[in-house]
């Protein structure tokens, strides 16, 4: 199991509502606990594996990876402001399946605009822009999962 695969486990425990999932493989051993007072995620790995020097080698070149990449979008993107998420949900674009998109990359913001809806436990929470804006780039697919200040818009203030 690798760490994508886990990631995308701890998020469908998150938005599924179970209070304690566990999960038990050839060398995995995994225990995710979650509370829903003020949104706090409790995870708990575990991972048995018999030889170290595989586990080492298989996430070095993963450790070197992401540095780099980081470093590119922060360069390029530096006078943007990022808009996260102010909740764990799952993210819409729109206000309901026969309506039109709240935001489009390109569109003006005000400050107080709906820029999109999070569904957290059975509740449609309008997120608004503090900020006014041109729309750049929109980091988030529609009816995606997203995590607490996970970055949402790219914002141009100028």
């Amino acid at each position: 199991m690798d760490l994508k695969e886990i990631q995308n486990l701890i998020k469908f425990v998150a938005n599924s509502g179970v209070a304690e999932v566990k999960l038990e493989m050839d060398d995995v051993k995994i225990t995710i606990r979650t509370t829903i007072e003020g949104h706090a995620t409790e995870t708990t790995y575990v991972q048995q594996i018999p030889a170290q020097a595989p586990l080492q080698q298989a996430f070095a070149p993963q450790q070197a990876a992401p540095a780099v990449v980081a470093e590119t979008p922060i360069a390029e993107n530096a006078h943007f402001i990022t808009i996260k998420s102010p909740i764990i949900g799952t993210f819409y674009r729109k206000p309901s399946p026969d309506k039109p998109m709240f935001v489009e990359v390109g569109k003006t913001i005000a400050k107080g605009d709906v820029l999109c809806v999070i569904e957290a436990m059975k509740l449609f929470n309008e997120i608004e822009s503090e900020i006014s804006g041109k729309i750049v780039k929109i980091l988030v697919d529609d009816m995606s999962p997203v995590e607490f200040d996970q970055p949402l818009f790219l914002v141009d203030p100028s």
